[in-house]
């Protein structure tokens, strides 16, 4: 049963990285093949050619599972004339609505269109923008389990695409969500028909509201509150960024959420709770213990209570694991046929991933089930003998927690490209705080009625701040995380398994021969170095991070960042969403330069995010010298026509603005960006790139006038994005680009790039690529260009749908 469960999660893991789905008769041969697999291992038990047969049996089958689900998720389309006009539908709040500052955001269960001749999928994710003017309070109030009716724009699943980057379209397809929009809130007929619409999930996410808000009304005003929250009911979108930066950082991040400890550590007060009482009959002398043994009672009273919890957690992957193992365990107990403990796992592993077969695509999927494996293998001898009394308790929980962080260092540098060297000592300090203080507290303040409310919910948060305080310090140590680039291509399964090979030989028990020899195997996996381009190469790569422009620019030995993107929300921008999971990919900590082109937040939104997390050696803008960013720099120039330097055999040049600029005071922001221009080569083999800002008409006119014969380039990033006031023809002349790109967002309300400016690049003859429609763009300038989009690259059977 375990190699058919492993093969199961394997198949089902080649299909989630296909780019395209299978036909339904390839479906049904994989099944029909894998049934004649499994009856010829079931002639051929406990053989190899018995646990081979029964391991391909699984893959076809998870192959084949994972198709339908995907066939059926993606079924429910909305169709590409109804996206961005006004629909009226009726549906139900199925999801926790999460408020921000604008307004608020919420998942809604479509019952039915009152637009005629319209289709609206099943279940759409909405935000609700308070009107200008008015506070987001203001907004009616939105709770779960209430009907509407509701006037909305709505738009197909669409995510920025970039290596290392969250993949939004994915996580939208998991949940059933198969459109994204806002309501329409002026001159629409938006209004509350139901109160309540009584149903399991109602009651759930009733539940949860009503947690969230006692805990943020009893600490209304306090740092910590969103961590509360994130413990006692699973939702973690009130923690503030810089604060998971600190616990990332740390290693502790696991426990900011309603984990496996404390899911087992609730079901087990449970037990115990149930246990002593049906031993003792509820003191009522009815010898219960004789109708039903009181280790049974204490089994379901566990997996109830685990059930319950793992409900008010959200269903996330973590919790799901934990509540099927313990559901395996009690049901072994009532039929009184204990499974060996990998039969548990294996058997969790499989139900998590037959019922959400794109679990296999997230960290904390393969974090949380390796953490238990390792714990497993650790065990059973390994750790030792088993200790007694409280000390020996501290000593088994400092070797387990000792073999879980070794365990992980593998997967965590696959995943993330680094790994916490202070992990271990956090933990030491946050699992016991957090498990056995801040939790119960928090658990128990928010069912207890006021004033006891209150009164065990002010000390939890103390703990917390008290944790965060010395994590902070700790997060600051130099030293606190070990970086490198995460292995790519062929060589990832190897240096992977290499890795975990000699993680396994550390684990091995006392007297194994040479364990320390198990860490030479890391060497391959911790010490690689970033790639460069090779010596007189130019590489470039153009990120998508919606409307907004940002670049990574890269010599054989040095890199420049040119703007950083956007920023989405107070807390969130590209620099912390987009570029940091790239970089850190890459194991990139420092850039020589940035160059900001002006001060729009669509190009410095990301700025203040990488300046506090990576080493920039300058910064050059035509921001004022008494901005912030120019502030926070460690050395600050503006950018000026004329200035030109050279890296490893590649010349950078700065076009615009003129010095005298900066004296005119009426001048836009625009007007002042900072023209670059990168060049390589010379001859024929000569090859370059212009990135031209947000320049308009009057500056293209200018640089056509005043630098002609520099402005030649292979590779031009359209102006302004390709707005109606830039890219004349002029210009484009000059430019000559083979080329061009177009940093856009998605259905951008700007309508860029303008239709009569993009079939201008057309009819020049230049190819055009958009970020929004292609992902981010890798641009690689030897003796050709060569370009490659993400989207096409890393293609995935989802985009597009």
């Amino acid at each position: 049963m375990r190699c058919l469960i492993l093969g199961f999660v394997a198949g089902v893991l080649v299909l989630q990285n296909a780019a395209t789905l299978p036909p339904s008769g390839l479906q049904l041969c994989c099944a029909a093949a894998a049934l004649m697999l499994l009856l010829a291992a079931r002639r051929a038990t406990r053989t190899s050619s018995g646990i081979a047969a029964c391991a391909g049996a699984g893959i076809l089958l998870g192959y084949a599972w994972a198709a339908l689900l995907a066939q059926l998720a993606l079924a429910p389309a909305l169709s590409t004339v109804d996206e961005g006009r006004d629909l009226q539908v009726v549906g139900i709040v199925d999801s926790l609505p999460a408020r921000f500052e604008q307004g608020i955001r919420f998942n809604l269960k479509v019952e039915r269109t009152l637009t005629p001749q319209a289709a609206v999928p099943p279940r759409v994710a909405l935000s609700w923008y308070a009107d200008r003017g008015q506070a987001a309070g203001a907004l009616a109030e939105v709770q779960p389990g209430q009907r509407w009716q509701l006037t909305v724009r709505l738009q197909r699943p669409h995510g920025n695409a970039n290596p290392g980057g969250f993949d939004y379209e994915v996580w939208l397809l998991e949940q059933g969500v198969r459109a994204t929009g806002y309501v329409r809130a002026a001159g629409s007929d938006n209004r509350r028909l139901d109160e309540v619409v009584p149903g399991i999930g109602t009651a759930v996410e009733r539940s949860r509201a009503f947690l969230r808000e006692r805990i943020l009304h009893a600490l209304a005003g306090r740092e910590y509150a969103g961590v509360i929250v994130a413990l006692v009911i699973g939702d973690q979108r009130g923690i503030e960024q810089s604060d998971w930066q600190v616990f990332n950082r740390t290693g502790i991040g696991h426990l900011i959420s309603i984990s496996g400890l404390h899911i087992t550590m609730i079901a087990g007060l449970a037990a115990l709770g149930a246990s002593t009482l049906w031993r003792r009959s509820f003191f009522t002398g009815a010898q219960l213990p004789l109708l039903l043994p009181a280790q049974k009672v204490a089994a379901l009273a566990g997996a109830v209570a685990a059930l319950l919890y793992v409900l008010l957690a959200g269903f996330g992957v973590p919790a799901q694991r934990t509540l099927y193992m313990l559901t395996v365990v009690a049901l072994a107990l009532w039929s009184g046929r204990l499974s060996a403990v990998t039969h548990v796992l294996c058997a969790a592993l499989g139900v998590v991933v037959v019922l959400d077969p794109w679990a296999v695509l997230w960290p904390g999927f393969w974090l949380s089930f390796g953490a238990v494996a390792m714990i497993l293998f650790a065990g059973h001898g390994r750790l030792g003998p088993q200790p007694y009394g409280m000390r020996g308790t501290l000593l088994l929980a400092g070797r387990t927690q000792w073999a879980v962080t070794l365990g992980l260092v593998p997967l965590t540098m696959l995943l993330f490209g680094q790994v916490s060297l202070v992990s271990p000592l956090a933990n030491a300090v946050a699992i016991p705080l957090v498990s056995f203080v801040v939790t119960p507290l928090a658990l128990a303040g928010s069912l207890l009625p006021e004033p006891l409310c209150g009164w065990l919910l002010v000390p939890a948060h103390a703990a917390v701040a008290a944790l965060a305080w010395l994590l902070g310090h700790l997060a600051a140590l130099p030293a606190a995380v070990w970086r490198a680039p995460a292995p790519q291509g062929w060589a990832q399964s190897w240096i992977f398994l290499l890795a975990l090979g000699g993680t396994l030989w550390m684990l091995m028990p006392r007297g194994w021969p040479q364990r320390w020899a198990g860490a030479v195997a890391w060497l391959p996996l911790l010490l690689q170095a970033p790639d460069h381009p090779p010596d007189g190469g130019l590489r470039v790569t153009a990120f998508d991070v919606g409307q907004g422009m940002a670049l990574l620019v890269e010599t054989a030995g040095h890199r420049l960042l040119y703007d950083t993107g956007p920023g989405y929300a107070p807390g969130a921008d590209a620099g912390s969403r987009v570029l940091l999971p790239y970089l850190r990919m890459r194991g990139i900590g420092a850039f020589d330069g940035m160059v900001i082109s002006h001060g729009d937040v669509d190009h410095t939104g990301g700025a203040a995010a990488l300046l506090a997390e990576l080493k920039v050696g300058w910064l050059a803008s035509s921001l004022a010298a008494g901005h912030p960013l120019a502030r926070a720099a460690p050395r600050y120039l503006q950018c000026a026509a004329g200035q030109h330097w050279e890296w490893d055999g590649v010349r950078f040049e700065m076009l615009h603005p003129a010095p005298a600029s900066y004296a005119d005071t009426g001048l836009k922001a625009n007007a002042r960006s900072c023209v670059l221009r990168i060049s390589r080569g010379k001859g024929s083999g000569r090859r370059s790139v212009l990135l031209a800002g947000d320049i308009e008409a009057a500056q293209e006119a200018a640089l056509v006038a005043g630098a002609p014969g520099r402005l030649q380039a292979d590779v031009l990033l359209a102006p302004h994005h390709g707005s109606g006031t830039s890219s004349t023809p002029a210009f484009l002349r000059a430019v000559q680009p083979s080329v061009g790109i177009f940093q856009v967002g998605w259905h951008n309300r700007y309508r860029h790039p303008k239709k009569e400016v993009y079939e201008r690049y057309g009819a020049l003859g230049i190819e055009r690529l958009r970020t929004d429609l292609a992902g981010a763009l890798t641009i690689e300038a030897g003796d050709a260009v060569a370009i490659d989009s993400y989207r096409a690259v890393h293609a995935r059977y989802w985009y597009g749908h």
